[in-house]
């Protein structure tokens, strides 16, 4: 891949405190980062935190190239994990010098990018479909028989425990509940939920 000096000799280096989100899934950003040093998480950032992190790069590196070459939006989160200093070089300019490429090696950058795309669109789907699988697996094992003879679970404790016990953000767990009431496997949204489908929540948890 292209240095930074071959694209823009006087890109400036910015120094980038932990903690500070640096790339955001859903946008086509103007301005491509070299990550001279430091530490990058990849993820899902709610609130301002990582909540899912699938991924750490570690300058030097460009910071999701693959997205940039291919013309498409990030499809994750970057927060600085350390302590980072980084270039930024301007979209137009980075795709330009593609452009000047032999076609054989633009070719093979199209290719490694559209592989580099797929594995973390996997990822990224893998997060979601783990979380849902541990709530209703959650959900199974906390379920009792009430006196109407269906399944319930009551929350006797609060949201954000549970959300631990799970791995998630409290966020990802109310979510996730009102996306399994839109598919009909639960109803109830106070301190009871009862439990319409154990057999499709059987079949999401993967037991």
């Amino acid at each position: 891949m292209f240095s930074v000096n071959t694209i823009d000799p006087s890109a400036r280096e910015q120094s980038i405190a932990r903690g500070q989100i640096l790339q955001q899934r859903g946008i086509d950003t103007k301005r491509v980062s070299y990550i001279e040093s430091g530490r990058v998480a990849l993820g899902i950032v709610e609130a301002g935190e990582m909540e899912h992190q699938i991924g750490v790069l570690e300058g030097p590196c460009w910071l999701d190239a693959s997205s940039v070459v291919l013309g498409l939006p990030h499809l994750v989160d970057a927060i600085a994990d350390s302590a980072v200093c980084l270039r930024a070089v301007a979209t137009k300019d980075f795709r330009k010098a593609i452009s000047n490429l032999p076609e054989s090696a633009q070719a093979v950058l199209n290719d490694v990018a559209m592989a580099h795309r797929r594995q973390t669109e996997f990822a990224v789907s893998r997060l979601a479909k783990d979380a849902e699988s541990r709530c209703a697996e959650w959900l199974l094992c906390h379920a009792h028989t009430c006196e109407q003879g269906h399944l319930e679970v009551e929350l006797s404790q609060r949201k954000r425990s549970i959300a631990a016990q799970l791995g998630i953000a409290p966020e990802t767990f109310s979510r996730v509940l009102r996306h399994l009431r839109e598919q009909s496997l639960i109803s109830g949204t106070g301190r009871v939920l009862n439990l319409v489908d154990p057999g499709g929540l059987r079949s999401l948890a993967g037991v």
